[in-house]
């Protein structure tokens, strides 16, 4: 395969990458290994899942069920049979094996839950965007003059409250004193499914719009200090059209690192709208897991969510490329 010199210099720097992120993955999953098979015991694990007045047989049973009766690191007669070959083989193979707490099929109970996770993360995602980056815009416009002050003033005070009181404000008063909205459940019938997560979606995109607001409006602001935007405005273009067609492209970069890295975690859900909102997404089967002491179901949540996290790092430095062709992959 013969490739001109740019291209075979970004599939180096991709190989380059994704060997980078395969060796994060590995020692993900051989910290989990320590972490939930050599710092918990099988029968700590088994009594948490069957109860500490389990009968001795009942607790054996279940770990051999589970297959945490093989020897963890070597095996003399069977060097494949042991924990951690059997560890890595199935987080690897995404064959996430059973859960701890109900014995349900993990891959079961995670096809379950993409459906609501995305039904509610994709909505927030989108209209955060579409909120968040008109309104940066808009304040960095107007900089070093009141409204800025004020925008900054507000966002710094929406930041600093709590995600746990917007949820409980939202709750009480649109859902209970208003009843414009359920307070909590989800139904995804498309005639009703937007009821149930108008006001998570609400909720969530107040919560992050002052961080977003400000952050994209810091980097706004510092765009227009640069050559180029003296250039502009010295060759006449308008306040405007400078902002709109040079500030904005150009403050793209750091505002498209956010954006991209989050776009993988849309599919892990959100664990605290999820559990508030009664959405069974996958936040909620992480919450659950925990809650249940279910460690198969928590070690695969980990995996999954370090998993998107390098890939999102990969599709952040491709997307700089795509936002700027000044921007090579070297």
């Amino acid at each position: 395969l013969h490739l001109p010199p740019g291209e075979t210099v970004v599939l180096a720097y991709l190989v380059r990458r994704i060997a980078a992120g395969a060796v994060t993955i590995l020692g993900v999953l051989l910290f989990l290994f320590v972490l939930f098979f050599l710092v918990a015991k099988p029968e700590d694990v088994a009594r948490k899942a069957l109860g500490e007045r389990a009968p001795q047989q009942a607790v054996q049973q279940w770990i051999k069920n589970h297959g945490y009766d093989r020897p963890r690191f070597w095996n003399p007669e069977k060097p494949t049979e042991t924990m951690l070959v059997d560890h890595f083989r199935r987080m690897l193979s995404f064959d996430f094996g059973t859960s701890d707490a109900d014995d349900v099929p993990i891959s079961r109970r995670l096809r379950e839950g993409i459906g609501p996770s995305l039904s509610l993360t994709l909505p927030l995602f989108v209209f955060g965007l579409l909120l968040g980056i008109p309104l940066a815009l808009l304040v960095a416009f107007f900089r070093d003059t009141y409204i800025d002050r004020a925008g900054v003033v507000l966002c710094v005070l929406l930041m600093s409250v709590s995600a746990l009181l917007y949820i409980i404000g939202g709750q009480y008063l649109l859902g209970k004193m208003l009843r414009w909205f359920p307070i909590s459940g989800f139904d995804p019938a498309p005639a009703v499914i937007a009821r149930f997560l108008a006001l998570p979606v609400i909720v969530g995109i107040i919560a992050g719009l002052g961080d977003s607001v400000r952050f994209d409006r810091t980097v706004f602001v510092e765009e227009t200090s640069k050559d180029y935007v003296r250039t502009a405005r010295a060759k006449g273009a308008g306040e405007g059209r400078i902002m709109l067609r040079h500030v904005f492209r150009n403050g793209l970069i750091p505002i498209l690192t956010q954006i991209v890295i989050a776009i993988p975690f849309l599919f892990t859900g959100s664990i605290l709208l999820e559990s508030f909102f009664g959405i069974p997404g996958l936040g909620s089967i992480t919450v659950d897991a925990i809650n249940a002491n279910d460690f198969a179901t928590l070690r695969t949540m980990v995996f999954i969510g370090s998993l998107l996290f390098v890939l999102g790092q990969i599709l952040t430095d491709v997307s700089y490329t795509l936002a700027d062709p000044r921007v090579r992959l070297e």
